[in-house]
């Protein structure tokens, strides 16, 4: 029978329009109580289809697996055709007879286990999943078709031989997609039969003895059979994901049968939504997924709260899980996709756990499956509020001491909650306070788990009271050395994710009244003084701009706030001052960690991609070794210049030594970022780790990259003029110069024209320079560090010329030095202005293209550039690894 949805509007309109002929709801139970589609259920509707984001991300990652797969099919042509190889070799040694029976009953099994699954699903009348097969089915194989068209005729000669081969037999040539295997796939990853172990079991074990009779009889290549499999894959996510997969998730009605099954008599069931903040909660480690709660009404009893759980909630937050499971060390982690019948044994452990702990939680009273595809878990129902719903005038000491106390009995028993955040602690309406949320929580836990939960539990009530009240409470019942051991916890990794982003969010919030208290700062200091006279000498402005900025600074100080993890620190402190405060190590890689691995990886592809190039192999056979080693000097006098030039702009004292390192492990960030834009984060962050402040870190790289792109220009004209009068009866007029300066040119208007291209660039420029000025006052006021900076720059750029004139003279040939800093400046700023990381292939273009335009063979400057790139940006991308690994390790960047 259809199961019966009503909420009070509905039930009022029906008793009004047929008064005598619907039997009341109650009487309709009182003669047949096991009828639960006449129990009054209040949830909201659920669709029939979902677009699930599990479906898209598939369907992204079968596109990526596709495109690396002909990525290799191109590129690494040697690859291929030693698989290519290494089957034929192996299926000359397979009997015929075997291969031709295999196949023969391969492809007549392809095509009978999905019509048995049809079939099947027919029966049980579930006729929308074989639609959404089919329909997969078509889609998939229009795609192949167009696909093997696009091999045949468009692509790449190296994709077609590893794709296509000699059929059989004077055949002619095989398909690059095998014909029926992709639709099959499709149809059955579709229908569902993935998701139903026997029917998997034998259609992946039909298809891939079909796709190995068809590689071994030599009808395809591996390639093909990959790529096949994975077009059908990808197309039936596609499909989806676009039409909506049908909803199977357990309803209301489900849930009455499920509670009635285990002897209870329910009246009503009142959905309990919660807010979205409430979901991310539940995304933290351990809760899989937003549960859905019910408030059911028995006949007679108490009420009971009912949590259901399904596989798509189970399936929620799985990447997040995955990446703590992979960057946390030291805690115990679960698989981070448990089946449901797992989740529901551990969140039953936790609960019961926790009863005999002694601690106030919800009792368990019963456990079911509802279908194949959700449980439910039964539980006394609670009346009360979490802490997240209380007002601050009833979060009293005395409170905070009952939610310790229960903490405390899990500790007894070391058993760890994992997420003691406000939406974890019920109060009711004498004031007892009740843990909830155990099913993320871990038995026989270690030392960190019980730490972390101190920890955790100090923050939260620190949000709601206070530093001091929350570590007052603590101690009281801890007592301080137990307080005292979780500060090394006292972290954001170590906290939710909700906490971290309250946290984050009162940071910005606290960085935006200091910014407010600085501009009234320096609005009432300008009123004060007034405006200065039209006369007023240069020694009276810079004396108001340095009275200004001190204003500026004095008013960030008294404005500065601590966050509230200091504040914790610092009330346990003063009860107990020999407290460890060093944060514990207890990430096993940071995101920094894995961008500087996925970088190392990427330099050494394209290291490995330039050293196997004939033109370096040219390179090593007819260089003057000499001036390459000549040219490597140089190359290491560079980073000691950079140092020199950004200290000039720094009047705080900086360790040189430390600096050359920054600069050395600059060689390494350029392979992830811009030139312009990498070295100028890395020495930002430097300048910051060695104490200088936020603002005066940024203002003095801002100086350093000010001067240099005024310098940069200088000696641009300089040497251009002399390099002009040497070389303007010799310069070509060539027509791809004159089209890349109006390219420029035109490229310049669009910027200025365009408001939003204009306004971009300038706050990218603002940002930048942003208190370059006051800072540049700071540096004019000391000569000799202006002096420092100015001749680092200058050493720097006279390092770089004459290592690519030593380049130029491995090859046995020379030019003056005016012509080579013309063309190592202009290559440079070409390579800085292009978003590529290093400059690769804008800087080796245009100092090969400028080498060449003062009459250097192409051959001979090609080389002389690829030992210049190989000199100053390859080479030392190792020396920068180690480098920058170094001062991550001592916290210096």
């Amino acid at each position: 029978m259809r199961p019966v949805i009503r909420g009070e509007e509905e039930r009022a309109e029906r008793a009004a329009e047929q008064p005598d002929q619907a039997p009341p709801l109650e009487a309709l139970q009182r003669a047949d109580p096991t009828r639960s589609d006449l129990v009054e259920v209040d949830e909201p509707i659920l669709t029939a289809r979902v677009h699930r984001p599990a479906d898209l991300l598939r369907t992204l990652l079968g596109l990526l697996a596709i495109g690396a797969l002909l990525a290799v099919a191109t590129f690494a042509i040697g690859t291929t055709e030693g698989i290519e190889r290494d089957v034929d070799k192996g299926s000359q040694q397979a009997p015929s007879l075997l291969i031709d029976f295999a196949g023969f009953a391969s492809a007549v099994a392809v095509l009978i286990v999905p019509m048995a699954f049809a079939i099947e699903r027919l029966i049980r009348r579930d006729g929308l999943r074989i639609a959404d097969g089919v329909l997969a089915a078509v889609l998939a194989h229009g795609i192949s078709l167009s696909f093997s068209l696009w091999v045949a005729r468009m692509a790449p000669q190296s994709m077609q031989d590893a794709l296509i081969r000699d059929a059989p037999a004077g055949g002619g040539l095989t398909e690059p997609v095998h014909g029926y295997l992709a639709p099959v796939i499709a149809y059955a990853t579709a229908v569902g039969m993935t998701h139903r172990p026997g029917w998997r079991l034998v259609m992946w074990s039909v298809v891939t003895l079909d796709a190995v009779a068809v590689l071994v009889a030599g009808y395809t290549t591996p390639f093909s059979v990959a790529v096949t499999v994975l077009i059908g894959w990808t197309v039936a996510y596609a499909t989806l994901y676009a039409v909506g997969s049908p909803n199977v998730r357990a309803t209301g009605h489900q849930l009455l049968a499920g509670l009635r099954h285990v002897g209870f008599r329910p009246v009503s069931a009142l959905r309990a939504d919660e807010p979205p903040e409430t979901r991310e909660r539940e995304r933290d480690r351990g809760a899989n997924a937003p549960t859905r709660r019910y408030l059911v009404t028995l006949e007679s009893g108490p009420p009971l709260d009912v949590t259901v759980r399904d596989r798509q909630q189970q399936a929620s937050g799985f990447f997040y899980r995955a990446w703590r499971r992979l960057a946390l060390r030291g805690i115990t982690q679960r698989r981070s996709l448990p089946s449901l019948r797992q989740a529901l044994e551990q969140e039953a452990l936790l609960a019961y756990a926790a009863i005999a702990a002694g601690a106030n939680a919800p009792k368990l009273i019963a456990t079911s499956e509802l279908g194949p595809d959700a449980v439910m878990l039964v539980y006394e129902h609670i009346p009360g509020r979490d802490l997240d719903s209380l007002p601050d005038d009833e979060v009293s000491d005395e409170l905070m001491e009952t939610a310790w106390r229960q903490v405390t009995a899990l500790q007894s028993r070391r058993i760890a909650h994992r997420r003691l955040d406000g939406r974890s602690l019920l109060v009711d309406r004498d004031g007892t306070v009740y843990l909830t949320s155990l099913r993320g929580g871990e038995i026989a836990a270690g030392d960190l788990l019980l730490r972390m939960d101190v920890a955790q539990l100090l923050t939260t009530f620190g949000l709601r009271v206070g530093a001091e009240r929350a570590v007052a409470a603590a101690v009281t019942v801890l007592g301080p050395d137990a307080v005292a051991d979780s500060l090394p916890l006292l972290q954001p990794i170590a906290l939710s994710r909700a906490t971290r982003s309250t946290l984050r969010q009162l940071a910005r919030e606290r960085s935006q009244r200091e910014r407010q208290a600085v501009l009234d700062a320096t609005r009432a200091y300008r009123e004060a003084r007034g405006s200065l006279p039209e006369n007023a000498d240069r020694k009276t402005v810079k004396a108001a701009k340095q009275a200004e900025k001190q204003v500026m600074d004095e008013a960030l100080e008294n404005a500065r706030e601590a966050d509230l993890l200091s504040l914790i620190r610092q009330q346990v402190l003063l009860i107990r001052p020999q407290a460890p405060i060093e944060p514990a190590r207890i990430e096993r890689i940071r995101p920094r960690t894995l961008v500087s691995l996925i970088a190392a990886v990427f330099a050494g592809y394209f290291l490995t991609s330039q050293l196997i190039n004939p033109e370096f192999q040219r390179v090593w056979d007819d260089a003057n070794w000499g001036w390459v080693i000549v040219a490597a000097g140089f190359s290491a006098l560079t980073y000691f210049a950079a140092a020199i030039s950004l200290l000039g702009f720094v009047p705080e004292k900086v360790n040189y030594p430390r600096t050359v390192l920054a600069q050395v492990a600059g060689s390494f960030v350029k392979l992830v970022a811009p030139a312009a834009i990498g070295g100028a984060a890395l020495n930002a962050r430097f300048l910051q780790r060695q104490g200088l402040r936020p603002g005066h870190a940024v203002a003095s790289v801002g100086a350093s990259q000010l001067f240099g792109l005024s310098s940069h220009v200088l000696l641009l004209l300089t040497f251009g003029y002399l390099t002009g009068t040497e070389h303007t009866p010799n310069l070509p007029q060539d027509r791809t110069v004159i089209a890349g300066l109006l390219t420029v040119a035109v490229a310049a208007l669009i910027v200025t024209a365009v408001p939003t291209l204009r306004k971009a660039i300038l706050e990218r420029v603002r940002t930048l320079f942003a208190g370059v000025v006051p800072r540049m006052l700071d540096v004019v006021q000391r000569p000799k560090k202006l002096l420092a900076g100015i001749g680092g720059m200058l050493l720097m750029t006279l390092a770089f010329v004459m290592c690519l004139d030593a380049s130029l003279r491995a090859f046995g040939w020379e030019l003056s030095y005016p012509t080579i800093a013309v063309v190592f400046l202009a290559g440079n700023a070409l390579g800085s202005a292009a978003p590529t990381p290093g400059g690769i292939g804008a800087i080796e273009l245009t100092l090969s293209a400028g080498l060449s335009a003062f009459g250097v063979p192409p051959q001979v400057a090609l080389g002389a550039v690829l030992l210049f790139r190989l000199m100053t940006f390859w080479l030392p991308v190792l020396p920068g690894w180690l480098a920058f690994t170094q001062l991550t390790r001592k916290e210096a960047i």
